[in-house]
């Protein structure tokens, strides 16, 4: 693993452990959602995660954990894995619900580093596609 991917996975694990441990500040009441105004449509999608009950805190202590995970390096290509799809919701989330580039700089910073720190993994992962059985 070059310095250039260890440092996209510390990047991409600091991210998801500092904005998870935010989620479970406002699970447990210890913080407040942000008062910013969002577009209407993504107001409504966050009030139904919300709204579920269950979603928003496994989704921040998913995050949490392999965040922490990625910044210690313990079982890094599991948490890559099981990121990926959070981190590609993400995008999507913000290329869609919220207007504007500016939106989009750590949507797109997160994306880069994913990338790049699951290159770093690409041993582990290299027999998933292979053909042999």
């Amino acid at each position: 693993m070059t310095k250039i991917q260890m440092g996209a996975r510390i990047i991409l694990g600091l991210i998801y452990f500092v904005f998870g441990s935010m989620g479970l500040g406002i699970v447990f009441g210890l913080m407040q959602m942000p008062e910013q105004p969002m577009p209407e449509a993504a107001t409504a999608f966050m009030k139904g995660i919300m709204a579920s009950g269950y979603f928003f805190p496994l989704l921040k202590t998913t995050e949490t954990v392999c965040g922490l995970l990625l910044v210690i390096g313990f079982a890094a290509p599991v948490a890559l894995v099981v990121l990926a799809p959070i981190t590609l919701h993400i995008i999507l989330f913000h290329l869609n619900l919220t207007p504007g580039v500016n939106n989009l700089f750590l949507p797109a910073l997160m994306g880069l580093a994913h990338v790049l720190a699951m290159s770093g993994c690409w041993k582990v992962y290299k027999p998933l596609f292979s053909n042999r059985k």
